[in-house]
């Protein structure tokens, strides 16, 4: 096919009941200058099938053994041709007019990386529109501090603003010098971000009154492994991209004094549950809260001062 604009890759794993829709509104787009190469991670139910079912000359599909979703993604971009990149999970859903939207906002403003807002849905495509629903309290939670801070670097470090790797559209050119996917199995998405916005400083784009991704949030998103994994991955990464902000003489010292925090908040855990066990909070712990805040203002002062 003759050199596309946009390049939109879906890694795909064992889901045969969504990616007929991630497919189909990809296909669907109101701007139709697109390629779309799927890459089946090794799926072992009919993924594949489903997906060459379609006949769209600008549909590539490949498949592979299991090598999980940051290699899959990392080939997926090796093989883009177009001037862009466009993520989208295969459980996933692009509004119809996502792509027109976000191109012609990347011409006007020559942004190196865009992402929007998101609609939360469930397995069944039902969106979750709940106020006390937990995912929007905490969605809602991060977009209030990009809100009061105006500060996208530091919104990042209090929450995952951008929610998913499909959430993710910028320019080859961007991609490449930002490099690829790591080894994170559930926060990759969360350090290509912060690594972006690294790169691009003025160039990344919160289209935040847009809500251009239908997120499918599965009944079992937040249980087993990942919940423990997820957390901890999730530390590693705010540690590593808080220290990225500071001057270098400066980083050992919050480093130092981060974990130490972090250490006495599991103590006065333990130590709680011991005396106090009908006082201590098993849901959302105050002491951690407190923690991240003072933590905030240490570091909100820290760059100040570098950049002053």
């Amino acid at each position: 096919m003759v050199k596309p604009l946009i390049s939109v890759v879906i890694p795909a794993y064992n889901h045969e009941r969504y990616i007929g829709a991630a497919v189909e509104s990809v296909l669907q787009q109101t701007f139709a200058d697109l390629e779309l190469i799927v890459i089946d991670d090794g799926s072992t139910d009919r993924t594949g099938e489903i997906v060459q079912s379609y006949d769209d000359k600008r549909l590539t599909y490949l498949f592979q053994e299991n090598r999980d979703a940051y290699n899959t993604l990392n080939r997926g971009m090796g093989l883009a041709k177009g001037e862009y990149i466009s993520i989208l999970n295969s459980d996933d859903v692009y509004a119809q007019n996502r792509l027109e939207k976000l191109l012609a906002h990347q011409k006007e403003s020559d942004a190196a990386c865009i992402f929007t807002d998101v609609i939360p849905i469930s397995d069944t495509s039902i969106e979750f529109t709940e106020f006390d629903f937990g995912w929007n309290i905490w969605h809602r939670k991060n977009r209030q501090t990009f809100f009061d801070s105006n500060d996208l670097y530091a919104s990042f470090l209090k929450g995952n603003l951008l929610v998913t790797t499909s959430n993710l559209f910028m320019t080859t050119k961007a991609q490449q010098e930002v490099g690829l996917f790591t080894s994170l199995r559930y926060l990759h998405d969360y350090d290509f971000i912060f690594r972006m916005m690294m790169a691009y400083p003025k160039g990344v784009s919160y289209l935040h009154n847009e809500r251009l991704l239908y997120y499918r949030i599965h009944s079992n998103n937040t249980l087993g492994e990942a919940a423990i994994t997820g957390r901890e991955q999730d530390k590693q990464v705010i540690l590593k991209y808080m220290l990225a902000r500071l001057p270098r003489e400066e980083r050992k010292y919050a480093e130092a004094g981060a974990g130490r925090l972090m250490e006495l908040e599991q103590e006065l855990q333990q130590v709680k549950t011991v005396l106090q066990p009908d006082r201590v909070n098993r849901g959302v712990r105050p002491a951690a809260k407190a923690l991240c805040n003072s933590l905030s203002i240490w570091l909100q002062k820290k760059v100040h001062f570098a950049q002053g």
